[in-house]
């Protein structure tokens, strides 16, 4: 098993190959669709984004409230990752713009998979029907923009040791493949 900071997500993954287990940690940002759309929206317009996108991490989830009986004091309820391909339509501007990484669950399109084989960013997966688990790895929670959209509004979450697995490499292989 692998260790990745988001600090350093490029030199840490460099060598990490496809299908290898990768633990995560550091800040990363959670939007799902809706959140992608309004991101894409503010991209057309020209108009600053409400993150930093150079060199970040966005995992394709959507946290639920944390529990009213809370023993383990999670900072988010259950929070596993959504299907990739419902944001392919928007993952390469984000990767021209410097997104590295992506996390979420199943096979990206073919024009996701050049754009980061191209822009040198990689996809990690996250284990579908984990969200519990998930949720432990998860230190801390804010929202950042998009409040609206409820659960789907864009978070950043700071994670210890969150369990993937190298989908996409930097020198563009996949487990999909």
């Amino acid at each position: 098993m692998k260790k990745i900071s988001t600090k350093n997500i490029r030199e840490d993954a460099l060598g990490i190959s496809a299908g290898e287990q990768v633990c995560l940690s550091g800040t990363i940002y959670v939007a799902r669709d809706a959140a992608h759309k309004k991101l894409s929206e503010l991209i057309a317009k020209n108009l600053p984004l409400p993150i930093k996108i150079r060199d970040a991490a966005i995992y394709y989830a959507g946290s639920s409230p944390v529990p009213s009986s809370n023993p383990q004091n999670l900072a988010v309820g259950s929070c596993g990752p959504t299907t990739s391909k419902r944001m392919d339509i928007y993952t390469p501007q984000l990767l021209r713009l410097g997104l590295c990484c992506t996390i979420g669950k199943g096979a990206r399109s073919p024009e996701v998979c050049e754009a980061m084989k191209r822009h040198k960013a990689i996809y990690l997966c996250a284990v579908g029907g984990a969200g519990a688990i998930y949720s432990r790895c998860i230190k801390s929670a804010k929202t950042l923009a998009f409040e609206e959209l409820g659960c789907e509004a864009l978070s950043e979450f700071e994670v210890e040791d969150f369990p993937t697995y190298m989908a996409f490499d930097f020198l563009g292989n996949s487990i999909f493949m």
